[in-house]
């Protein structure tokens, strides 16, 4: 490597010397880049501050090789210093570049509101903004549910506007789809209640039980809560990726320049298809559940298959079964509204769509509970 090139890859250095009583020189040699370590301002800083009589800064350069925006990054900070102390900075020994980008980075002012200022609020004013907050969101989800009943109404008299593969294609996704896990849970709680019945139920001699107390809690509430459940993770969260994610590109105002409604033409295809798809789904859950509660009965507590099949048949009320499938249908509308709710009101970017999928889920979810506890007060109240 020749000597010019050593010379161009030196560190960056500096030397401050005083010129006169009220002058300080700054003498910069080496390589002023990025990728080099650049000195700090402290020891200028230092000296600037012992000499109260120093009124001006000058520079000498001739000793700089190569320079890029490091140098200008650091004359920025020593101009903040220089302007505390009243300090004049002479330019004129600044390479020419070099000194017409302090001067354009100086002339350009500070962008009011550039700089985020934290807000200190009072109890009250977050109360306040809590309370109007939440009746904003009660109100847009009236319109929406308004907006959804008036797109049902035009569908019941066929003028609402979607195209009958999307809705094939949904319902595919919605049942067929999520039978794998829809199995594997349904058969997983009915294992579970028949074995924490049968430990109590055992204690008195009265395994045979087990059949009841699974036929019982498959058909009123675990079988419509648990699907209910698992399509809020599942179906919920990819409506509102799937509408989010058109959100961010500029699809959802497309369809509006083209005269689509998305409520017609989106959400309302994605609530049929959860709302056929859910009653049938918690049906399938209901036979999982008694045959899990079967195997744990037949092949631990000797219990024969008539005999639980029997026991169960004579628990199996319509009034239990028909509870079960309303309470799905009820879930599929209210996951299918939330997920879409969330992805048409999803920001711009990426990180929208995550924040609108997680929202839908945990909402979907509360609500299925919520609902499932309001069922559960009124049908105790009217004997069902």
């Amino acid at each position: 490597m020749s000597d010019d090139k050593q010379a161009n890859l030196m560190p960056a250095q500096l030397k401050c010397e005083p010129l006169s009583q009220d002058t300080l020189s700054v003498s910069f040699s080496g390589s002023w880049v990025l990728d080099q370590p650049l000195p700090e301002t402290d020891a200028i800083g230092d000296m600037l501050r012992s000499a109260p009589d120093c009124s001006e800064l000058t520079f000498d350069t001739d000793s700089l090789a190569k320079w890029d925006s490091g140098l200008l990054t650091f004359l920025v900070k020593l101009k903040h210093i220089t302007d505390s102390s009243n300090i004049r900075m002479d330019l004129r020994g600044l390479p020419d570049g070099a000194r017409r980008l302090l001067v354009l980075a100086s002339a350009v002012p500070k962008r009011e509101g550039a700089e985020k200022i934290p807000e200190h609020k009072s109890f009250l004013e977050k109360t306040g903004g809590a309370a109007l907050e939440a009746i904003n969101t009660i109100r847009d989800s009236l319109y929406f549910i308004g907006d959804a009943s008036v797109a049902v109404v035009r569908f019941v008299s066929g003028k609402a506007m979607f195209r009958l593969t999307d809705l094939l294609l949904l319902i595919q996704e919605c049942g067929a789809g999520a039978l794998p896990v829809v199995t594997l849970i349904s058969i997983m709680m009915g294992l579970i209640i028949a074995f924490v019945g049968a430990v109590q139920l055992a204690l008195f001699g009265a395994q045979i039980y087990i059949a009841d107390l699974v036929a019982i809690a498959m058909l009123r509430e675990m079988a419509p809560m648990m699907t209910g459940v698992i399509m809020a993770g599942r179906t919920g969260a990819a409506f509102a990726a799937q509408l989010g994610t058109m959100q961010v590109n500029e699809e959802i105002d497309a369809f509006k320049t083209l005269g689509l409604q998305p409520m017609e033409f989106l959400v309302l295809p994605r609530v049929l298809a959860l709302t056929l798809m859910m009653p049938l789904l918690c049906i399938y859950s209901d036979l999982l559940g008694i045959m899990g509660g079967a195997m744990v009965g037949i092949s631990v507590f000797d219990i024969t298959p008539v005999q639980y099949f029997e026991q169960t048949r004579g628990m199996m009320q319509p009034g239990h079964f028909l509870l079960g499938v309303f309470k799905s249908v009820v879930f599929g509308i209210v996951i299918a509204l939330i997920g879409c709710k969330k992805g048409l009101e999803c920001g711009r970017s990426a990180m929208d769509v995550g924040s609108a999928t997680t929202s839908a889920v945990v909402t979907a979810i509360v609500f299925i509970i919520a609902l499932d506890g309001l069922f559960a007060v009124i049908t105790n109240a009217l004997g069902i």
